[in-house]
């Protein structure tokens, strides 16, 4: 399974492996593992599906994010709950979602009008502990987004990088 990220500050990384730690029942990201999914791909020829982000991306410009606070999906779509996430605030990264949802079907539940951009922090663990974390108060992280990558999930690797503007 390919999916379209978009890098992390490393501020973005260091927040989310101390929020984990203060969730010791639940199943934490490992360290330098925390992504932010733009969109997920599917499977397929590899040059196939690189064309066609090339494509999609065409014209794009670098972008703002910002992780702006400390959520909770109390049930998941998929796998254990519930998921204590960063919640990521960014115009222009919802729009490159919707337009990635023309070119590759949307998962239902999780995509499409259902996206919601974040960087999962730990899954799994006793609900009080998340909820507690949910009330943490955190300074904003904003960075620019200058490049999206290919990720293989079955590989646990990145296979094609796009600068932006693309």
């Amino acid at each position: 399974m390919y999916s379209l990220n978009v890098g992390l500050p490393t501020a973005a990384g260091r927040l989310a492996t101390d929020l984990a730690r203060e969730w010791p029942t639940a199943r934490a990201r490992p360290r330098d593992e925390h992504t932010l999914v733009c969109k997920r791909l599917g499977d397929g020829p590899l040059g196939r599906i690189g064309s066609q982000v090339r494509d999609a991306l065409a014209g794009t410009p670098a972008f703002e994010a910002r992780i702006d606070g400390v959520d909770c999906f109390e049930t998941a779509a998929t796998g254990p709950s519930p998921v204590l996430y960063l919640s990521v605030e960014s115009p222009p990264l919802t729009a490159l979602h919707d337009r990635f949802c023309e070119v590759f079907d949307p998962v239902e539940g999780i995509e499409g009008a259902d996206y919601v951009p974040h960087v999962t922090v730990a899954r799994g663990g006793d609900p009080e502990t998340a909820r507690r974390l949910v009330d943490r108060e955190i300074e904003p992280i904003r960075w620019t987004v200058e490049s999206v990558h290919v990720y293989d999930a079955d590989r646990g690797e990145v296979t094609r990088r796009f600068s932006l503007p693309a």
